[in-house]
């Protein structure tokens, strides 16, 4: 199974934001951008989108900037990535093509039992577990690269 980008990238948004800086400054989802080497508007729905499950907080404004929530820090990463990947399946068996199996095949049931066990096995972790030593160092030297 292979996730979308946008969940991807709303779990390295999540890891990113899960290890504060030395200095504590705000990251910003240009920042955020910038260093996960993505366009501006691509983070700003996956952060919009992240905000809505209640796992960032945004502020406007001079002191404003991205935070992770206490329950993003400890949400599944499983429940995580089945929020942000949304309900789609896993093959397209319907469609302007439907697949001519439909009726009675059992690929599309073991599937979903797949993907669902993929999901499980990420239940286990948070983003808390994913920004330990050493992937915090990692992720704190995170320099700007450019957009793709």
């Amino acid at each position: 199974m292979q996730l979308t980008r946008f969940t991807d990238l709303g779990l390295r948004i999540l890891m990113r934001l899960g290890t504060p800086a030395v200095d504590g400054s705000a990251l910003t989802t240009q920042s955020v951008a910038d260093q996960m080497a993505v366009k501006y508007t691509h983070a700003a729905k996956v952060v919009a989108r992240l905000q809505m499950l209640g796992v960032v907080e945004t502020r406007r404004g001079r002191l404003g900037g991205l935070r992770i929530t206490e329950h993003g820090r400890t949400m599944s990463i499983g429940r995580l990535a089945r929020e942000l990947e949304g309900t789609s399946e896993v093959i397209e068996c319907e469609g302007p093509n439907p697949c001519p199996l439909r009726s009675a095949c059992r690929l599309r049931k073991v599937l979903r039992d797949a993907q669902e066990a993929f999901f499980r096995e990420l239940d286990p972790f948070t983003v808390t577990d994913l920004t330990s030593a050493p992937t915090a160092d990692v992720l704190l030297s995170l320099s700007v690269r450019s957009s793709s």
